[in-house]
């Protein structure tokens, strides 16, 4: 109970992110689920239909071996310290943001230039190259090597070029190139020119995930200025749910708008995971006999090619 206790007051997006990224990645190396329908593939993505999952899927496949532990793990840690400790993102909104900008710019690089295809690595390094950035010149240690903290990407780069060659090292260096993009557009580099931000969270996210006046961070209190704002039902910290306390009795249209938000967050996490289900049947198994008829030649459970009197199970 302890366990999920631990995970249930953990971080929501960052421990969403990490567990669903581990279980999935597990079932394709286990052999459960086949790698071939969720990799990034180019000419899946430009074929009528196209296969728009991939674009999701390939962002939560880890390494093989004890690159499943690793990337997670990594994923995890630094997601987190990006969701609740970094100035950089006052609001829960933000941070999502920049997470949708990195695996954009990963996406683009991995189709067009290192060709890519699990992802999971590559956004590791970007929130490593980003969580970085609030800890400058701080040492840390790398198994025995102890450095500056801004060096530790680039040595996370120098140790995948070692251990798994160097296209293995280009693909994850993508995600380091997406850090250092959205730090560009942002205006922390101002001797480039660009001394403000372009990438200022949408409105309508704000909206989704709310605003805080106040957020609690590992090192204190901080006050963001923004105004308090109710999420519109997708509020992962499910801690909004609890007992609210205002002055005047302001709090009791809040109060009664709580429940509603809880039951649309019910309703869109049911519907997304029934699509989800039903999708990954009918990619890993194919269509079932029943919906493709007898004509089709496929036999519920698996395909067969009519003609050639084989059939796959």
């Amino acid at each position: 109970m302890w366990l999920l206790e631990a995970f249930l007051h953990s971080p929501p997006i960052s421990r969403n992110l990490a567990a669903i990224s581990f279980i999935f990645s597990l079932l394709i190396y286990t052999g459960v689920l086949d790698y071939e329908p969720f990799h990034l593939s180019l000419p899946a993505l430009i074929q009528l239909p196209p296969e728009i999952w991939r674009l999701f899927t390939s962002l939560l496949i880890t390494g093989p071996g004890l690159a499943l532990i690793l990337d997670v793990y990594f994923l995890y840690v630094y997601g987190a310290k990006l969701e609740i400790a970094s100035p950089r993102f006052s609001q829960r909104a933000d941070f999502v943001t920049y997470l949708c900008f990195s695996c954009g710019i990963i996406l683009i690089l991995n189709l067009f230039i290192t060709s890519g295809q699990a992802l999971a690595s590559p956004l590791v390094l970007s929130f490593i190259t980003t969580s970085v950035r609030d800890t400058w010149d701080q040492p840390i240690t790398l198994f025995i090597l102890t450095m500056p903290c801004q060096y530790l990407p680039y040595a996370f780069l120098l140790l995948t070029l070692i251990l798994a060659g160097p296209q293995a090292a280009l693909i994850q260096g993508t995600g380091l190139a997406a850090a250092h993009l959205y730090d560009l557009l942002t205006g922390l580099y101002p001797s480039s020119g660009i001394e403000r931000n372009f990438l200022p969270t949408p409105t309508w996210l704000m909206k989704v995930f709310g605003t805080q006046d106040v957020v609690s961070r590992p090192y204190g209190t901080v006050v963001t200025g923004a105004t308090g704002k109710a999420a519109w039902g997708l509020d992962l910290s499910w801690k909004r749910f609890g007992p609210g306390r205002t002055l005047g009795g302001e709090g009791a249209g809040a109060e009664a708008e709580r429940p509603k938000g809880l039951v649309l967050a019910a309703i869109v996490m049911g519907v997304f995971l029934v699509v989800c289900g039903i999708s990954g049947y009918l990619f890993v198994y194919g269509t079932p006999g029943w919906a493709s008829g007898v004509d089709s030649g496929q036999l519920p459970g698996g395909t067969s090619h009519v003609g050639d009197g084989t059939v796959i199970p």
